[in-house]
């Protein structure tokens, strides 16, 4: 396969996470697309780094997973309080939850 797919593939992922994020108002499904994103960056570090012949980008990419699972953890963490304090996971809620 053609590496400039893998590119169109990533842009297209990045393109349907950025809308989700934009889009929809619910927490997790906010927090799935800009996994998506984050995804979709990775493939285009992956795919960048077999172009060039290099390892940096899967490096990179190894790096990126690893904050993608701290984000998960922190991110997984607020909207659990929100939905113990607020009995709804809405990103408008949110900005209740200030002292």
């Amino acid at each position: 396969m053609n590496p400039v797919n893998y590119l169109y593939l990533s842009a297209l992922l990045f393109t349907i996470g950025a809308t989700g994020v934009l889009i929809r108002r619910n927490a997790i499904v906010v927090f799935m697309c800009i996994e998506l994103m984050l995804n979709a960056c990775n493939l285009a570090f992956v795919t960048f780094s077999r172009m060039h012949g290099n390892l940096d980008g899967q490096i990179i990419a190894f790096f990126t997973m690893v904050v993608a699972a701290a984000e998960v953890v922190v991110g997984l963490a607020i909207i659990v309080s929100l939905f113990r304090s607020r009995h709804s996971a809405s990103v408008d809620d949110a900005s209740l939850m200030k002292l």
